[in-house]
C-alpha cells in the first residue's frame, strides 16, 4: 500500500472514531437545535452565528465571523449532568425576551454588554450557562432562539394612553410605602437607595462608595418610568433576574463595577416604564428576593 492510500486511510479511520466518540445525548442536542457541532476533548461545541444581521460598525460593513458569531459549549460534569456555557448574539428588542425564556427554562444569564460603538443596528451580547441535563439544557436553549422570532411586531407604550408629563409629579407617599425606604426627591422626581456592603484593600465599602441598589422614578402615577442598578451576591443574581422579568422590567447590563472585593458583588442595570405603583412593587419583588 502506497502512502497516499495509507494517509487516506488513517483520515478515514480518525473521521470514523471522531463520529463514533459523539456521545448518544450530544447527538439529541444537534437534532434538538438543528445544528451541527464539533467534539473535541469530551467538549460540544455548537456555533450560532448571525447569519441573519447586517451589521455595520462605524460605518463600516461588518461579517458575521467578525465577532457575530453565538455559540454554547457543553461537557460533562457532577451528578451525571452537563455543564453548559455560551454567548448568545442579540438584537436590542430581542435582549429580555430571550432573558425570559431563559429563565423560565432553567438556564442561567451571567453577564450582559456590549462589544462595540457605533454598531447598527444595536447588539448586545448574553452570556449564558446551565447544569442539568443534555435534554433539559437543549430544550432551553431552543426556547431562546424562537424567542427572538417576532419580537418587535408588537407595539405597547407601557402607559394604557397616558402620556408622561414634561415634568415629573409622583406620589412619594404611595412608592414609599411599597419600598420601604426614605425617599429623595428632586424636581418632582423620587429616588431610593438601598445599601450593600463589601470588603476591599483592608475597608469596608458600602453605599457610600457605590456599593448599593437604586431605583429612580420620573412621570406621574399613571405614566411613569424607572431606572436604577442592583447590586447583588453572586448567588442572588438569579433570583433578582427571574423577578425583575416577572415583573416586566428590562435588564439592560449585567456586569462587575470592582475586582478584588469580597464577598464578590454583581450589578445589574434596569429600565421599565408603566404606572408607578407598579414599577415599584416590581422593583420590590427583586429586592425581596436578596439577603437582608
Amino acid at each position: 500500500m502506497n502512502l497516499a492510500r495509507k494517509l487516506g486511510l488513517g483520515v478515514s479511520l480518525a473521521v470514523a472514531a471522531f463520529a463514533q466518540s459523539l456521545p448518544a445525548d450530544y447527538d439529541g442536542v444537534l437534532k434538538s437545535l438543528g445544528k451541527t457541532g464539533d467534539f473535541k476533548a469530551g467538549v460540544l461545541k455548537i456555533n450560532l452565528p448571525r447569519n441573519d444581521l447586517k451589521v455595520t460598525i462605524d460605518g463600516i460593513a461588518t461579517p458575521t465571523p467578525f465577532g457575530f458569531g453565538g455559540w454554547i459549549a457543553m461537557t460533562k460534569g457532577d451528578g451525571g449532568n452537563d455543564v453548559m456555557m455560551g454567548d448568545l448574539v442579540l438584537l436590542e428588542d430581542e435582549v429580555n425576551p430571550v432573558m425570559s425564556a431563559l429563565l423560565d427554562n432553567g438556564l442561567e444569564v451571567t453577564a450582559l454588554h456590549n462589544h462595540f460603538f457605533y454598531g447598527r443596528p444595536a447588539i448586545f451580547f448574553m452570556h449564558i450557562g446551565g447544569h442539568g441535563t443534555t435534554e433539559a439544557l437543549a430544550t432551553g436553549v431552543r426556547k431562546a432562539l424562537d424567542a427572538t422570532k417576532g419580537v418587535g411586531a408588537a407595539t405597547n407604550d407601557g402607559f394604557g394612553g397616558s402620556a408622561i408629563p414634561e415634568r415629573s409629579a409622583l406620589d412619594t407617599k404611595t412608592l414609599t410605602s411599597i419600598l420601604g425606604e426614605p425617599a429623595q426627591e428632586k424636581d418632582g422626581m423620587v429616588k431610593f437607595v438601598f445599601a450593600k456592603k463589601t470588603a476591599m484593600h483592608g475597608t469596608e465599602a458600602g453605599a457610600a462608595m457605590g456599593v448599593n441598589t437604586w431605583a429612580a422614578f420620573a412621570g406621574s402615577p399613571e405614566a411613569a418610568v424607572v431606572d436604577g442598578d442592583f447590586a447583588m451576591l453572586e448567588s442572588e443574581l438569579q433570583p433578582v433576574l427571574k423577578a425583575l422579568r416577572h415583573a416586566q422590567v428590562n435588564v439592560v447590563a449585567i456586569h462587575n463595577h470592582m475586582t478584588d472585593e469580597q464577598p464578590r458583588i454583581m450589578f445589574l442595570h434596569f429600565w421599565a416604564k408603566g404606572r408607578s405603583d407598579e414599577l415599584a412593587r416590581g422593583v420590590k419583588s427583586a429586592l425581596a428576593t436578596q439577603a437582608q
